[in-house]
């Protein structure tokens, strides 16, 4: 069992950032221990804020030698809780939101070097001030930071054209649990020399050493964009159209989301916006094709409405349409508050199985507690879905997410059997921990529990998260 920190250890820690970057007082220090879902309120002794990678390798030195548990924290906008101290009072949570400069751009190299609490939205905007791309897009863009896309791995809506977040970086500083420093900020495309470590870290969200730096891969601009919103059948329809979409664009298809009705009813309802459609459809495809060759999107409709696997679609003709279109999905997982209870999965499977899966996990659920309501969504270009759950009409909210962790069995035994994945872009955190065993063979457990024992081996780094203790 943990112990807080004592006072001597704490004063130590508080002079290494200097008293005006460690928080003690509980008001101040509530922004940090409350998560967006609030499902987790966290309690801890102590908030420290380095400015430099220097003053986080002195704090985790402090911290391995007397056993102080470190969170680390960037923009606390993760959804699974490995960012957010536990009730117990004993972590120290680490927050980087100081440490947010652009370090370098380059155009050639195609190259942005960044402090892991640089916002994403500023490096988005420092790349297009560089006339390049940096293609990692989430909808809290503007308050999540590089640090904490890079420790969950974190997807988007663009992952169908760019990759991940794991595939968008060349290169890591890094501060392992006792302090020492890794400089891994290579600007290189290819480097055959061993183990690849920066992927170690990339996804271990914080418990194999702190992420304070990364060199990120941007992309030429593209020039115009064409964007649509698609009436389809079924989700098989949708599958059907993402395969056209290759074939007659290939690689400049960047975007390809899957809506439920349902989902655009609860969003029109609660954020004033409309369907673009003239009528409705029981699924919708919003998706955009980047510097589109002649016909573009007017040749995917058309044969596709040939094919019989659309009904309707309407084309943006203009940026402010088309940021119309995206504001439609961006604004469904907060659309879903209002509805009640909503118990959330972020799953992954291949994207041929998606039209299966919505299929049992909807029967499976409906077994399991009937009148339930499926707010589906998410990136078919990848096979993830965000499969929400919205509670029956009238039932008590309380009641309903008492049921998370059973409705979660029901609808992971789905994912696993299809060959899927219970986490597709939010991590493992404290939300999905207990699940691990059940997931991972015991091979895996093995090789994962001896990264930790030789990153960490005195589990200061984010314990009990990703891996149970």
């Amino acid at each position: 069992m943990r112990h807080r920190p004592s006072d001597d250890t704490l004063a130590r820690l508080s002079a290494i950032t200097g008293e005006a970057y460690a928080i003690c007082d509980a008001a101040a220090m509530d922004g940090y221990m409350r998560e967006w879902r609030q499902i987790w309120h966290g309690r801890s002794p102590l908030v420290l804020r380095p400015s430099s990678t220097e003053e986080v390798s002195r704090i985790l030195a402090v911290a391995n030698e007397t056993g102080t548990a470190i969170v680390p924290q960037s923009g606390n906008t993760g959804l699974c809780g490995g960012q957010t101290a536990t009730e117990d009072n004993t972590e120290v949570v680490l927050s980087l939101d100081r440490m947010t400069r652009i370090l370098d751009v380059d155009a050639q190299d195609n190259t942005i070097t960044v402090q892991a609490g640089a916002i994403l939205k500023s490096v988005q905007d420092a790349a297009d001030a560089a006339d390049r791309l940096f293609p990692l897009s989430l909808a809290s863009e503007g308050s999540c930071r590089i640090g904490g896309n890079l420790s969950t791995n974190a997807g988007g809506l663009n992952v169908i054209a760019y990759g991940n977040a794991r595939d968008l970086c060349l290169g890591l500083e890094v501060v392992l649990a006792d302090g020492r420093i890794w400089n891994g900020l290579k600007r290189l495309r290819k480097d055959n020399t061993g183990y690849d470590l920066r992927n170690i870290f990339i996804g271990a969200e914080g418990t194999l050493g702190i992420i304070t730096a990364a060199v990120l891969k941007l992309y030429p601009k593209p020039r115009s964009y064409e964007t649509a919103f698609i009436a389809v059948p079924s989700p098989q329809a949708a599958v059907d159209l993402l395969s056209l979409a290759k074939t007659l664009s290939g690689s400049r298809v960047v975007a390809f989301e899957l809506i439920a009705d349902f989902a655009l009813q609860i969003t029109i309802r609660h954020s004033g916006t409309r369907n673009p459609l003239a009528a409705a459809s029981p699924w919708y495809v919003l998706t955009e094709l980047a510097d589109p060759a002649a016909g573009g999107m007017n040749a995917l409709l058309e044969a596709a409405l040939e094919a019989g696997i659309v009904s309707d679609g309407a084309i943006a003709q203009s940026e402010a349409q088309r940021k119309e279109l995206w504001t439609i999905r961006e604004l469904i997982s907060e659309s879903q508050k209002p509805e009640g209870g909503s118990i959330k999965h972020d799953i992954s499977v291949p994207v041929s199985k998606v039209p299966q899966f919505l299929t049992e996990a909807d029967a499976a659920v409906e077994r399991f507690l009937p009148g339930c309501r499926f707010v589906s969504f998410g990136h078919l270009g990848d096979g993830n879905i965000h499969y929400n759950v919205s509670q029956p009409v009238g039932m008590n909210k309380a009641a309903y997410l008492d049921t998370w962790n059973a409705m979660n069995d029901v609808v992971f035994d789905v994912v696993v059997r299809l060959g899927g994945s219970i986490s597709a872009e939010h991590g493992i955190g404290r939300l999905k921990v207990h699940h691990m065993p059940h997931i991972k063979s015991a091979v895996e457990l093995e090789m994962m529990y001896g990264l930790k024992h030789i990153l960490d081996p005195n589990n200061i780094l984010n314990p009990g998260r990703v891996l149970p203790e």
